[in-house]
């Protein structure tokens, strides 16, 4: 099977910008709505309305891997750290501190550089005790293929059906490299379509056990 990053122009993406403008205009309408709104309420209606967006944000990429958080669990972890201690008093486990590090590192340091060891730092956040489910996995590190390849599939034990196969191992370091340096540097694309294309590109490294793009 021929996957994505095994085309010779990969990674250049191209795409048809008259099929997209109008999406990226309706995107750019709704946030420009929603930042109008959030400058009418007080400063404490602002921390609310963003423990409230980044609660759910949260709870819902959790639910992608599978992984289904109780929200208020989440919200009390959230609103401790945001300085909001009335709302914050449902006890809270260790996998929800974790996860919510990260979205806060993401959400609030999002102009800091996108380094390796920050992402080392959210991986091993999300997986505390080195086990997904009854797994034990690679954590706090690129994937390796010493036990196979990694794959994405589906099916029972036996039958299973493979989705995708991401590049090697031995070609992981050179091609985060490329991602991180494109990341990192200078853009003139609209902000929706780059966030766009690096989650393709980091899915289909998919350089991580256990864990896909929150």
């Amino acid at each position: 099977m021929r996957y994505l990053y095994m085309h010779q122009d990969w990674p250049r993406f191209a795409w048809e910008a008259k099929r997209l403008v109008p999406y990226l205009s309706a995107a750019r309408y709704k946030q420009g709505r929603l930042l109008g709104k959030m400058q009418d309420l007080g400063y404490q209606l602002k921390k609310e309305a963003t423990l409230a967006a980044l609660t759910e944000e949260t709870v819902k990429s959790s639910a992608i891997e599978g992984e289904e958080l109780n929200p208020e669990s989440v919200r009390s972890s959230l609103a401790r750290r945001m300085g909001l201690e009335a709302a914050g008093t449902r006890p809270v486990d260790r996998n929800v501190e974790g996860i919510v590090e990260m979205m806060l590192d993401a959400t609030q340091n999002f102009a800091a550089p996108l380094t390796i060891e920050r992402l080392f730092g959210w991986h091993a956040a999300l997986f505390p005790t080195g086990y997904t489910g009854m797994t034990k996995i690679t954590v706090g590190a690129w994937r390796d293929d010493r036990s196979g390849p990694m794959q994405v599939v589906s099916g029972p034990i036996g039958r299973e059906r493979v989705h995708y196969e991401p590049p090697p191992r031995s070609r992981l370091d050179a091609q985060m490299d490329r991602f991180l340096t494109w990341f990192n540097g200078p853009q003139k694309l609209n902000n929706t379509l780059r966030a766009c294309l690096a989650h393709l590109w980091f899915e289909t490294l998919h350089p991580f056990e256990g864990w896909q793009w929150p």
